[in-house]
């Protein structure tokens, strides 16, 4: 293995250990640190907070080269490429994130043993795959469409996707947790001891993963096509 996939794989361990401790921290400093409740007022601060964060992920994914803390991100790029870059991000990404988030939860509950036990899904097992399903088809059709060549700056398409993700995560909030990355829920099942339930692999691995297989084929049935026939039409330079 080269050097630059050993150096993403590390990138994606520790953008997934600090993933799960940048949700705890913002609870944490939130309730804790502020003394609010979950009254509304909390709730736009920890809005506000979790933007603030997703962009500095996306800084890290930039300085890291890649870097990710979503398995999700990591199937849509491996589906979209080749077969030796498929079996690299699902034979080695995806459990390096995994193992990263595990690990950040068994820390985050060494060192606070009073943060909680994670998202738990609060509905029957069809409604919560359908859930984390609709939610991963739309996230990921949503950076699949920002990913793309657009006009706007970085800055704007970090704000739109970040402002997406917390939107549908509020959305799932009551369901499933609204999670939409399944290494981050497997930290916690792990913590809990019900990693291997049912329930925890059909709604938050299964329906995800398969909500992000459909999203990447309808995006390259419809919206490629669409693109490239917008560029025929375009009246040629003499």
């Amino acid at each position: 293995m080269g050097m630059a996939k050993t150096r993403l794989l590390v990138s994606d361990f520790m953008m997934s250990f600090l993933w799960v401790w940048s949700g705890a921290l913002i609870k944490i400093f939130v309730h804790k640190g502020l003394g609010l409740g979950h009254d509304p007022s909390s709730e736009m601060i920890k809005g506000a907070l979790s933007i603030l964060n997703m962009f500095f992920f996306a800084f890290l994914a930039k300085v890291t080269k890649g870097g990710a803390y979503n398995p999700l991100t990591v199937l849509a790029d491996a589906v979209s490429g080749d077969f030796p870059r498929f079996l690299f991000n699902v034979g080695a990404r995806i459990p390096a994130q995994v193992f990263g988030s595990v690990t950040g939860v068994k820390f985050i509950i060494y060192t606070f043993p009073e943060i909680g036990h994670g998202p738990r899904l609060n509905v029957d097992i069809h409604r919560g795959a359908l859930t984390e399903g609709l939610l991963a088809f739309a996230i990921v059709t949503i950076s699949l469409g920002l990913a793309r060549k657009l006009p706007g700056s970085p800055l704007m398409k970090t704000w739109i996707s970040s402002v997406s993700k917390l939107t549908l995560h509020i959305l799932g909030s009551d369901l499933t947790g609204g999670c939409m990355n399944p290494a981050s829920v497997m930290g916690w099942a792990y913590a809990r001891g019900d990693h291997i339930t049912k329930e925890h692999i059909l709604v938050y691995w299964l329906a995800p993963m398969e909500a992000t297989l459909l999203a990447v084929w309808t995006f390259k049935l419809v919206v490629q096509p669409l693109t490239e026939e917008k560029k025929d039409l375009k009246p040629k330079s003499e």
